[in-house]
């Protein structure tokens, strides 16, 4: 089992070389060093800024007051740049980046006097769990500027919205992650892990829905006690009003009123579709889907309908469990979502002072190993885990502080952290650099990055509006694509392709695979080489 930190011991860096001043006191190569330990760090940004006694800068805001507004206006800059440079000193664990290349500092202002400094941290999400460490390092790095006498740190997160919502029904626009809890397999507790995984990070202070997805056997209905136990629709926008409990919003076909259902998969399909795309579920940072078990219908609907960001495996040590996990994985792995965790439920029991595994040991580390998932997080057999699935309390609600608690906070920092790190490789996997005319892939979980011609990417479109469906013929020939066309907009398309619009206004949809496979093809240099030719 893997233990996760919620902060790492250092989150200090040299400042960040395009924030440097021209002539800095210390030497580059000492500002360019490897990261020291905090106390290291705090101690040379204090004796770097040292340099510029008190009275020096007090000299120079008396200049900028008597020169006029110009004057004033240029210290305030250059305060505004001190404060950059401080703050470029804190790194993002997760993308390895200083918080102001990231464009985490928003509404930094300086008050007149150059005494007091304001500025807001906008993180990816509320539910970061190194959100403290951040706020407590920028009001230690910006106080320790010497003309500085008090600092305001607001701390904010962005709006909630999915990397590509172009496409996406109303109801999904607003939602900034989708993480599928999924076995494959009834009875492994994966219900208990969706719901757990969603209360933890709603006390993360994260924007949390659930969606029960289990048309045939509905358990939310029993793992929560919200006061309203009925979906209401909107009868103006003929949307549905999700019901909510502690803070987090749910929908399930067991509040539909009509129980457990039955009928037949394309039914299933059009249900499951309805009460995902047409809920109201406004602003949420994450919406956790508890699959149903199988790879069937309703797996394929919800891959396609909801761009899902990331899936949490969740199995027991039976190998019998393992089978069929396996073939969940390998349908997220078809479906380009990538399985960021996996859950072991039911590992062990503590008695007389000793650890017992009845069921055996392995699967969760077989699942780890064989598909490299990173994250391994073991549940134990507990009669109050077990009680919690029936009283309607979830057990990271009832029990904040146990052990069973801090394995979902663990969780919760894993699924935070991944799906922030997702996010990022996404939104910059495919980019058009105009210096060089070519376009930038780096696909993600790739450490390699190259270069492609846009007209070779336009000319290869496999669509039925560039390829005859039924002949294979090329409707698109090689001369009716301009040597130096360039494409007007790359968007991703959740986590397996882009979306290219082109002068001509064509939209090509353009896979990461296939991208690939042009790559291998035409041989291109890297993007290290500034020179690109097209096939």
């Amino acid at each position: 089992m893997q233990t996760l930190h919620a902060a790492p011991a250092s989150f200090l860096a040299p400042p960040a070389p395009h924030l440097l001043p021209p002539t800095p006191p210390a030497p580059r190569a000492t500002l360019l060093a490897k990261a020291p330990a905090p106390a290291t760090v705090a101690s040379r940004t204090r004796a770097w800024f040292h340099s510029t006694p008190r009275a020096s800068r007090r000299r120079q805001c008396a200049r900028a007051a008597s020169s006029g507004a110009g004057a004033t206006v240029a210290s305030v800059d250059d305060s505004k740049k001190d404060v950059l440079i401080a703050l470029s000193q804190i790194i993002d664990p997760d993308f390895g980046t200083d918080i102001v290349s990231c464009g985490f500092v928003k509404d930094l202002e300086i008050s007149e006097t150059l005494e007091e400094v304001s500025f807001r941290l906008e993180l990816t999400t509320p539910a970061c769990p190194i959100k403290d460490e951040f706020e407590k390092k920028a009001n230690e790095v910006v106080a320790a500027l010497p003309w500085v006498k008090k600092v305001n740190v607001t701390m904010s997160a962005q709006p909630a919205q999915p990397v590509y919502a172009g496409e996406l029904p109303e109801g999904l626009q607003k939602i900034s992650n989708i993480i599928a809890v999924s076995s494959c397999k009834g009875g492994v507790g994966k219900s208990t892990v969706a719901v757990n995984l969603a209360y933890t990070l709603a006390g993360m202070g994260a924007r949390v829905g659930i969606f029960d997805a289990d048309v045939f056997g509905p358990s939310l209905p029993t793992m929560v006690s919200p006061e309203n136990r009925l979906l209401v629709m909107n009868p103006e926008s003929r949307t549905i009003l999700p019901t909510e409990y502690l803070g987090v919003k749910m929908v399930s076909f067991g509040f539909a009123g009509q129980g457990r259902a039955i009928m037949r998969g394309p039914m299933v399909s059009g249900v499951i579709n309805q009460l995902l795309t047409t809920t109201e579920w406004g602003e949420l940072d994450y919406l956790v889907i508890d699959m149903p078990p199988g790879t069937g219908d309703i797996h394929l609907t919800l891959c396609q309908v909801a761009p899902l960001t990331a899936a949490v495996i969740v199995t027991t040590p039976q190998k019998l469990a393992f089978i069929d996990v396996a073939k969940g994985v390998r349908m997220f792995s078809k479906l380009k979502v990538p399985c960021v965790a996996v859950v072991e439920n039911m590992c062990y029991f503590d008695a007389d002072g000793k650890r017992y595994y009845p069921f055996g040991q392995g699967s969760g580390s077989q699942v780890v190993q064989q598909f490299g998932i990173p994250h391994l997080f073991d549940l134990p057999i507990r009669p109050t885990l077990s009680a919690s699935g029936d009283t309607g309390i979830p057990e990271v609600v009832a029990d904040p502080q146990g052990d069973v608690a801090k394995t979902f906070q663990n969780l919760g920092v894993c699924v935070v952290q991944q799906c922030a790190k997702i996010r990022q490789q996404v939104s910059t996997a495919v980019s058009y650099d105009r210096s060089i005319r070519a376009i930038r892939v780096k696909v993600p979980d790739s450490d390699e990055e190259f270069l492609l011609h846009p007209a070779t990417v336009r000319r290869n479109d496999r669509s039925a509006q560039s390829v005859d469906e039924w002949t294979g013929e090329q409707k698109v020939q090689y001369g009716d694509i301009p040597e130096d066309i360039e494409p007007e907009e790359i968007r991703p398309m959740g986590n397996y392709a882009v979306s290219i619009t082109w002068p001509d206004g064509f939209s090509q949809i353009a896979p990461y695979d296939q991208l690939e496979m042009l790559e291998r093809l035409v041989d291109l240099p890297r993007a290290a080489t500034p020179a690109v030719a097209s096939s």
